[in-house]
């Protein structure tokens, strides 16, 4: 069984959002992904060669948490768990999968919205939940969670970017999920160095 290092996920809390990008792409990526302290990463269902980024990540980075995500059945966590990966996210609330999860000691961050998904999907034995899609309500969504049920542990995705994750972790999240803000092909056309001072400017906005 693979096992998600939390305390590794805490020293950065955010989850990288791998989504049709191709091998390739990622192993240009991945070092500055590294050397910037970025510690998990989620390739999504949806990703045509998920299974060879999964397998290059965990043989080239087995320090890192590799996770996958869009998990939408039993079957999508069952065929994440037979690859190696430490955990799994969905893009909605689905019990059977939390469920399913929590029998097999992989960590889940389920995607929920309402407070009664987000919730009821902490009590299902959630590691944290995935807000999504968070750019909806934004920051202040999350802080309103928090007054009443501050044991919740919330992790806002999509729209989080360098202008407001620093507002997220202040309001009260357990870390954030970013897809292309991060890892976006297109600054594969610049250089090295351009690259690695996107990779320095996301992960200053963790810094306390």
């Amino acid at each position: 069984m693979s096992v998600f290092n939390a305390s590794l996920f805490n020293s950065r809390p955010a989850i990288a959002i791998i989504r049709h990008l191709t091998l390739s792409q990622i192993k240009v990526f991945m070092p500055h992904f590294v050397a910037t302290g970025f510690t998990t990463i989620e390739v999504t269902m949806n990703t045509n060669e998920k299974a060879e980024i999964i397998a290059f990540l965990l043989e080239s980075y087995p320090e890192l948490n590799v996770g996958v995500g869009s998990v939408c059945s039993v079957d999508d966590a069952q065929w994440a768990i037979d690859q190696g990966c430490h955990f799994l996210v969905t893009p909605v609330m689905i019990p059977e999968v939390i469920t399913f999860a929590k029998s097999k000691n992989t960590v889940i961050f389920p995607g929920a919205f309402t407070p009664t998904e987000i919730f009821t999907a902490q009590e299902l034995g959630a590691f944290a939940v995935k807000v999504f899609p968070a750019k909806t309500l934004g920051p202040d969504y999350i802080k309103q969670l928090k007054a009443p049920m501050n044991h919740l542990k919330l992790v806002p995705t999509g729209g989080v970017d360098a202008s407001n994750i620093k507002m997220y972790l202040n309001a009260g999240a357990y870390g954030v999920g970013i897809g292309s803000a991060l890892l976006n092909s297109s600054l594969l056309n610049g250089s090295q160095e351009v690259l690695l001072t996107h990779f320095k400017t996301i992960a200053a906005c963790f810094k306390k």
